[in-house]
């Protein structure tokens, strides 16, 4: 991937990452029945997903800098 791309595709997923971020602390803040618990779990997995290829991202951009 070009740096463009990766740049691109670094800032899908921050706003990916924030909209999960605000939905887990609106479920967090009316948490009810075991549904709403095993959404949160979800989305909490999938923050640490995000979180882990915006890392990733960063890293490529930054290799891709040197180049």
């Amino acid at each position: 991937m070009d740096r463009e791309s990766l740049i691109a595709r670094k800032q899908e997923v921050r706003r990916q990452l924030e909209r999960a971020q605000a939905s887990l602390v609106e479920l967090e803040n009316a948490a009810g029945p075991k549904q709403d618990r095993r959404r949160i779990t979800q989305l909490q997995s999938q923050i640490e997903r995000l979180m882990a290829e915006e890392f990733n991202l960063r890293l490529a951009i930054d290799q891709a800098n040197r180049r």
